[in-house]
């Protein structure tokens, strides 16, 4: 039976969800990892770097959880500052040049809005990032893997196809912000959470998800290797779908693909 709004929001709160850094092992050889913006410094709630995912050379950029509360503190509890998203638009870059495909993980309750983000320009990264991303002439393939919240998700989720696990819920802004500025109360963010049609099947059905990914019985945290499993066949097919395409038209795809989202009633 499929968990409720409310038991995905409380699944994805807890430390012992899979991250990132479970799932390189399982799913890429050789992984190397690359640092910094080259405009002021390296983000770690943004991780990327380069691997091999079966025998095809890739970039992989993911926003990083943690499983303890030291962890959290370290990655600012997996709110990226305008140098993640900048490293990331550079790992795409240097990807592009020689036509990798970019493989995004979205696992962000939203970006840092604090003073020294913003002095930073947290604003422009992120729009330069979906402008930028929107035009890469190589394939782009996103999946994500618990939360994905506002901007601060979006700036790695301009792609060709999107894939969600099955319990995660992908949103404009998160359910604690949606009940903060609607009801002034935080608390109320799982009654949010059921109001906003914000999980993978809702997304699927809205053509903003391309494919929900199983997860075992229990949560992805119950087998990070069938988890992994799961992710990697899609991957494959995924990057069997793309590989035929000319990358050059690739952005007007991409561009037609999010032109078609939405409804509108009158």
């Amino acid at each position: 039976m499929p968990l409720s709004i409310t038991q995905r929001v409380d699944m994805l709160k807890t430390l012992g969800r899979p991250t990132i850094h479970d799932y390189i092992p399982l799913l890429f050889k050789e992984f190397t990892e690359l640092h910094g913006d080259r405009y002021f410094g390296d983000d770690p709630a943004i991780a990327g770097g380069i691997g091999f995912f079966n025998d095809t050379p890739v970039t992989v950029i993911s926003q990083v959880r943690a499983k303890d509360i030291m962890g959290l503190q370290n990655i600012n509890f997996s709110m990226p500052h305008p140098e993640g998203y900048r490293k990331a638009l550079r790992l795409a870059k240097q990807a592009e040049k020689f036509r990798r495909p970019v493989l995004c993980f979205i696992d962000t309750p939203g970006a840092y809005c604090g003073v020294g983000a913003e002095e930073r320009g947290q604003g422009e990264a992120i729009a330069r990032n979906l402008h930028d991303f929107m035009m890469l002439e190589t394939p782009v393939l996103s999946i994500v893997l618990g939360e994905g919240g506002s901007g601060g998700a979006l700036a790695i989720g301009i792609c060709d196809e999107l894939a969600m696990l099955e319990n995660a819920l992908y949103s404009v802004i998160s359910p604690k912000g949606f009940a903060s500025i609607l009801w002034k109360d935080g608390a109320r963010e799982r009654e949010a959470a059921g109001l906003m049609k914000i999980t993978a099947e809702d997304l699927k059905a809205f053509g903003i998800c391309d494919h929900i990914i199983a997860e075992p019985e229990g949560g992805a945290a119950s087998s990070v290797e069938l988890t992994a499993l799961n992710i990697a066949a899609w991957l494959d097919g995924a990057l069997g779908r793309l590989s035929a395409a000319r990358y050059e038209a690739l952005p007007e795809k991409r561009y037609q693909r999010f032109r078609k989202m939405g409804v509108v009633r009158e």
